[in-house]
């Protein structure tokens, strides 16, 4: 954080935060840079094993993230800092404004806002080559102390303990990081994001997972919408042969070996682990020599 101050309107007063400013974030520099849809594997490493610093970092202060997938990872803009007013528009562009008004043609009602802006669009994306990312998006977050009953993580990245209503801690991150390995070095997230439900996630969790579904979960797997389809009524791929299919096997030209991948794929298997106590901590996959090489 960089400043804050007290910003008094026909709402009330408000407390406003000023934090660095930051790029787009991952799946924009993918959209906007990388048309096949997967990041150069040089890149990925790079935005991993930063996401896992700042992961390790938040985990030794007893914070757990909540909400961690590749949308809340934002790249930095170090090249602005000591750029003028002038010059930072000619970047970003001159902010549009829509100046806001009642179908009605009435006035508008205190409180309500005269415009809104539309949000930058970053243009030019030579400043990748800071290669920084930073993790955003605190709105889940939470001290050990005081765990959530829930969390709202994207379905497909949801740890297995917030699907079956167990106990909450900081650990829902390490299953989301590993979602998010297969997803930075792939291009796609390891389970279905399109139609799915608990149950079918839950399925497919099954047949990749190196370690059995908790007794304690048992029952409220029974009991899931049995309307829908188990994934796990065919056996499908573990973790480490979908990755290679995905990775190898997809119309996109591979530029990691295939040591790297299955060196990865290891690593992820040490991440999406039903039991949370089971699962690598970021500081334990930080260590691992691979992401120095």
């Amino acid at each position: 954080m960089l400043d804050h101050f007290d910003l008094k309107g026909p709402n009330g007063s408000h407390k406003c935060l000023v934090y660095e400013l930051l790029g787009p974030n991952v799946p924009d520099i993918i959209d906007a840079s990388f048309p096949n849809g997967r990041l150069p594997g040089k890149l990925a490493k790079i935005i991993a094993k930063q996401c896992l610093i700042g992961l390790d970092s938040l985990h030794q202060l007893k914070i757990g993230h909540g909400d961690l997938h590749t949308r809340n990872l934002a790249f930095a803009m170090p090249h602005i800092d000591n750029l003028t007013e002038e010059k930072f528009i000619e970047i970003l562009g001159k902010p549009e404004v829509g100046y806001v008004q009642k179908r009605d043609g009435k006035f508008l009602e205190a409180g309500v806002p005269e415009y809104v802006v539309r949000p930058a669009s970053y243009g030019n994306n030579s400043w990748i080559l800071a290669q920084d990312v930073k993790i955003i998006d605190f709105g889940e977050s939470f001290l050990h102390t005081a765990p959530p009953e829930t969390l709202h993580t994207p379905l497909s990245l949801r740890a297995p303990e917030v699907i079956f209503q167990d106990h909450i801690d900081y650990r829902v991150d390490l299953w989301s990081m590993g979602c998010m390995l297969f997803e930075l070095f792939a291009g796609q997230s390891p389970f279905d994001t399109f139609l799915i439900t608990p149950r079918i996630l839950v399925g497919q969790i099954r047949e990749m997972a190196t370690d059995e579904l908790p007794e304690r979960w048992q029952d409220q797997l029974n009991t899931m919408n049995t309307g829908d389809v188990m994934a796990t009524e065919t056996v499908g791929p573990n973790s480490q042969e979908w990755l290679e299919e995905v990775y190898f096997d997809g119309p996109l030209s591979p530029d990691l070996t295939r040591e790297d991948i299955v060196r990865l794929g290891q690593i992820i298997e040490r991440l999406l682990r039903f039991e949370p106590s089971a699962r690598a901590s970021a500081r334990q996959v930080l260590d691992d020599p691979w992401f120095n090489e």
